[in-house]
């Protein structure tokens, strides 16, 4: 009976804790890189960015952190995402109406931006490039020191990724 009874007691133990590790993972808001979220409309086209942002925290990011030359899932945690209304141009490439996840491969002189049709992933874990539906270039330029990875979208359709002394812009039209 008392073996039951501990046995018992333990189970209700790991049911517990395993029920509030996965509630703190469902609430973003708890996680170390906050979530974000941007919405805008460019021209007649609803825009919607969802990511998390990672703080540089004194660490050195671009080529070192975050490596030149490898895919990166362009914040912390889940995979960046894009959702579009309607079909855009992106860097002057047709991309059609739908919710992308967004990948970068960052480099000291140019970056990939990347449109992936698997859009729901952690990370970058599972990206394959069979599933790239658009690959744009942009240029990399240095800027004031970003603290935090973010992610800004004008009403004119630029989008500016920031973080570090680093800045990478493209355009969805």
């Amino acid at each position: 009976m008392k073996k039951t009874l501990i046995t018992g007691f333990v189970a209700a133990m790991a049911l517990f804790l395993l029920s509030n590790v996965t509630l703190a993972q469902k609430d973003k808001s708890k996680r170390p890189s906050a979530p974000a979220q941007i919405t805008e409309t460019v021209g007649s086209t609803k825009i919607t960015i969802d990511y998390s942002q990672p703080s540089k925290n004194g660490r050195a990011i671009f080529g070192e952190l975050v490596p030149y030359g490898q895919v990166w899932r362009t914040g912390a945690n889940e995979a960046t995402w894009i959702e579009l209304s309607a079909d855009v141009k992106v860097q002057g490439q047709t991309l059609k109406a739908g919710k992308y996840a967004l990948f970068t491969i960052p480099g000291a002189e140019e970056w990939t931006i990347i449109f992936n049709s698997k859009w729901d992933q952690w990370g970058n874990y599972n990206y394959s490039d069979k599933d790239d539906v658009l690959r744009v270039k942009a240029k990399p330029t240095k800027t004031t020191l970003t603290e935090k990875f973010t992610i800004t979208l004008d009403k004119s359709g630029k989008v500016s990724m920031a973080w570090d002394e680093t800045k990478v812009e493209f355009t969805v039209k």
